[in-house]
């Protein structure tokens, strides 16, 4: 069995290149204080890029959560690509979170959308709407419709998206992620339940945030 290990995402290997580098200059320089500092920024940067292997869930039909961090929202909301009210599980990673996201859930991506726009703070309702964001609709191997949307935070300045349509994603494969303080929306399907509550904390790939409904006797 291959042992989890943790590695850098490749959006984090030149902040990590550049930081270490000038700590060297510095030292080099003996420039004590100036070294200190880029070691420092070259700790931050490897621990917020950070990418460890996740043991994914294997059981049918449920969905995993695209992102670590702490449930903020439980309700129904307008889906972004047809604007329909559907249950949405709202996901808030802070600065120290892993912040590579992951697909809820196998099957392909069938649209993508960017959308430019302001820096809300992401755990706030309109950020869903006014934020910088990125939407994915996909289609799980039953044929069912999930959206899952990557918005900028008040610190956050860039979403890195890495799958497009026509991919096909293994469920909790990376799919982007956002750097710096973010929040991921994930849209379900009918027939499928919440399995988080409020205030719940999760990580991306391992925690189950969505099943099929019970049957109803």
């Amino acid at each position: 069995m291959r042992k989890p290990s943790t590695g850098v995402a490749p959006e984090g290997t030149p902040a990590v290149f550049l930081c270490s580098l000038a700590a060297l200059v510095a030292a080099a320089l003996e420039c004590a204080w100036t070294a200190v500092a880029f070691f420092a920024a070259t700790v931050f940067c490897l621990h917020f890029f950070r990418d460890p292997e996740r043991p994914v869930p294997t059981a049918p039909g449920i969905a995993v959560s695209p992102a670590d961090g702490k449930v903020v929202k439980v309700a129904r909301m307008p889906d972004p690509f047809t604007a329909e009210p559907r249950l949405c599980v709202c996901i808030f990673m802070n600065v120290f979170n892993v912040h590579v996201n992951r697909s809820p859930v196998a099957g392909k991506v069938v649209d993508t959308a960017y959308h430019a726009g302001k820096f809300f703070n992401a755990s706030l309702d309109k950020a869903s709407t006014d934020n910088e964001r990125c939407a994915y609709a996909l289609e799980d191997e039953d044929g069912k419709r999930w959206s899952m949307v990557q918005i900028a935070g008040l610190v956050a300045r860039r979403i890195v998206c890495r799958a497009e349509p026509g991919d096909t994603l293994r469920r909790g494969e990376r799919i982007g992620m956002i750097k710096f303080g973010s929040r991921v929306d994930v849209y379900l399907p009918d027939g499928l339940q919440p399995a988080v509550v409020v205030g719940q904390k999760v990580t991306a790939g391992v925690s189950m945030i969505a099943a099929p409904q019970s049957p109803t006797r």
